[in-house]
């Protein structure tokens, strides 16, 4: 005999009490916030108990529990629903929701149309749910056909609805579309109508029609204010990054988020801002900021690329939690340091917590090697990589050992590893191994490598300078012209060194033989009293680095207005004497200046910080952390 059973459900639920109040119900009035999903079933179950399986509000009530709960699986969500005899759309909403926020938003269109074919209504409270569905995972072809039952059921004009379209739109991409969404009800606009639209330009890279929607806006928000700056910060726009901040904090009344302190300590690292780091850092402290894994990785990053490592490793030894990007970042900071011990050290104790290592900590740890010389280390590290946890070699992996090896002065085996890898070599990796040629005097592989990468890269002016960097060791002048007419014949020309100091709140940039900083004069009047201060203490320039056939006369004049001499004489000038000079290069720094560098932090006793394109150095007493070895 075969027993009917019902495709709603598969038990017959008591009969509902009479009088039963849905705010009285303990099940769903005692449900936290975010439930999980052990209390979430044990008010179904209550609610089963009380004959409410089918009560549309006590069920509705239930699925909008669940849509702010993360754990129940999509199937929960559906067979509450069918438990229902005539779901409203109240109920209908709250499955909306549930579906909208898992793995699968499309799903909710789905459901949308069987809402529509069981005659369940619609009300405004829908159409933003689908539409945030399809601006988590954007669809413009399933976003527009919401779009049309919104009109034709005539939603569009509720604000919701509105802001939810501009968001769609805005998300795929389609500022045509949101504008035009945006523009419908110009006097009908809120806070979130004007976000959604700068949320679209800073997407799509369109940062000018970003800053006149920011300074047109009535009223701004955190993520108003948080967008903007992400911007600039992802478009390279740096310093603009960190201005906004500041104008952010000091306008008041808006509270920074984790994603806004987060970009902005991301921003002053890249550039070595370190009085906007601290500042940065300060508000976290006042404010009371929780101090996430994010934020503290984020800091430890910020100190260790201002040349802050004692600082950095502080606020990683108190981080109530540590995942591995945190480790990362701290390991990866003291290798750039040239602390290639501390290096080794940290990564031992990584391990021993049980953390597994990624590509990133390997790059850390071989980059260490590299800094401080530890060819074997370097060689152990590279190999246990791919026996003991299987992590293939990747370019930046190949890069710090042919960057070892290179600095050791083992240019053939760098050129062994270059030709027997397994992917094929970049130009960095090449360009690396001729400046190791530069730096060992092998003269005939350099030339035949510079050679190599012109043809291969023939608009990078940085193989040019090198090869003619080798032509100038051989006293090969004739060459060097040769070079100099070649870059120019392919409409390259060298990458102006630069210097930045920070003082004051203030950043100041210097390029060589800069002068428009307004204190040009006494800047240079420095640099002449610094000269004979080292000339007396027996210093003699290196005019090495100059590739001019000139007499060396002007070739130490050539030197003496390098970008980094003159950010250190500004920072003689203006900063106290208790306190480290900070610059930061874009360039490596060459010979003469890293020597003329220890003999200043020696004859005028000031210690000196400058992180180049290679590394930290830190000049103290006429010695640098370097070993002069970079």
């Amino acid at each position: 005999m075969r027993h009917a059973i019902s495709r709603r459900h598969h038990f017959q639920a008591p009969p509902t009490p009479r009088n039963v109040h849905l705010s009285s119900l303990p099940p769903l009035s005692l449900l936290p916030p975010s439930p999980s999903l052990s209390q979430i079933l044990q008010s179904h179950a209550h609610l089963v108990a009380l004959g409410l399986a089918n009560s549309r509000a006590a069920m509705g009530h239930l699925l909008a529990a669940c849509a702010i709960s993360p754990f129940p699986p999509p199937s929960y969500f559906h067979s509450v629903y069918r438990q229902i005899e005539l779901p409203n759309v109240f109920a209908a909403n709250n499955l909306l929701r549930c579906l909208a926020k898992g793995e699968n938003p499309h799903q909710t269109l789905a459901f949308y149309k069987n809402m529509r074919i069981s005659g369940v209504p619609t009300n405004k409270f829908t159409f933003p749910i689908l539409l945030h569905a399809y601006t988590r995972d954007p669809s413009p072809s399933e976003g527009t056909q919401v779009h049309a039952h919104a009109l034709k059921f005539g939603f569009c004009e509720d604000l919701y609805v509105r802001n939810a379209l501009i968001s769609l739109y805005s998300a795929c991409r389609l500022l045509y579309e949101s504008r035009k969404v945006f523009d419908e009800f110009p006097n009908s606009r809120d806070v979130v109508s004007w976000n959604a639209m700068l949320v679209g330009y800073v997407r799509n890279e369109q940062i000018v029609v970003a800053e006149e929607m920011f300074d047109q806006m009535p009223e701004r928000d955190v993520i108003s204010w948080s967008t903007l700056i992400m911007g600039y910060v992802q478009n390279g726009d740096l310093e603009k990054g960190l201005v906004l901040f500041s104008k952010m904090v000091r306008n008041g009344g808006v509270s920074v988020n984790e994603a806004t302190l987060v970009t902005v300590l991301s921003a002053s690292a890249q550039l070595g801002l370190l009085e906007h780091g601290t500042f940065v850092h300060s508000i976290i402290k006042n404010v009371k900021f929780p101090l996430t894994m994010a934020l503290g990785t984020a800091l430890v990053d910020m100190y260790a690329k201002c040349g802050c490592i004692d600082l950095a490793r502080y606020v990683f030894d108190e981080l109530p939690k540590r995942d591995v990007f945190a480790w990362n970042a701290m390991i990866c900071g003291v290798a750039t340091h040239g602390q290639g011990k501390e290096a080794l050290e940290l990564f031992q104790r990584f391990i021993d917590e049980g953390f597994n290592p990624t590509a990133v900590t390997f790059v850390g740890i071989l980059n260490a090697c590299s800094r401080a010389g530890l060819v074997n280390d370097g060689r152990h590290f590279f190999n246990s990589m791919v026996r003991d946890y299987g992590i293939e070699p990747e370019m930046e992996h190949y890069g710090c050992m042919v960057d070892l090896f290179g600095r050791a002065g083992l240019v053939p085996e760098a050129l062994e590893l270059i030709e027997g890898m397994s992917i094929k070599p970049d130009c960095v990796l090449w360009a690396t191994l001729l400046g190791a040629c530069k730096m060992h005097g092998f003269i005939e592989l350099g030339i035949i490598i510079g050679k190599k990468l012109i043809k291969l890269e023939p608009g990078h002016d940085g193989h040019y300078v090198l090869l003619a960097a080798l032509y100038a060791k051989a006293r090969k002048w004739e060459n060097v012209i040769e070079i100099r007419k070649l870059m120019s014949s392919h409409c390259t020309s060298k990458v102006a060194g630069w210097s930045l100091i920070e003082a004051n709140g203030r950043l100041h940039k210097f390029i060589a033989g800069d002068l428009d900083h307004k204190e040009s004069s006494k800047i240079y009047k420095m640099i002449e009293m610094i000269g004979k201060k080292l000339v007396e203490a027996g210093y003699l320039s290196d005019v090495s680095s100059v590739l001019h056939d000139i007499e060396d006369e002007e070739k130490m004049h050539v030197i003496n207005v390098h970008s980094e001499r003159l950010a250190i004489a500004y920072g003689l000038m203006i900063i106290d004497q208790d306190r480290p000079i900070r610059i930061v290069k874009n360039l490596r720094v060459c010979v003469d200046c890293h020597e003329f560098s220890k003999m200043v932090s020696k004859v005028l006793v000031r210690e000196i910080i400058v992180r180049d394109g290679s590394r930290f150095h830190h000049f103290r007493d006429g010695f640098c952390s370097c070993l002069d070895y970079w």
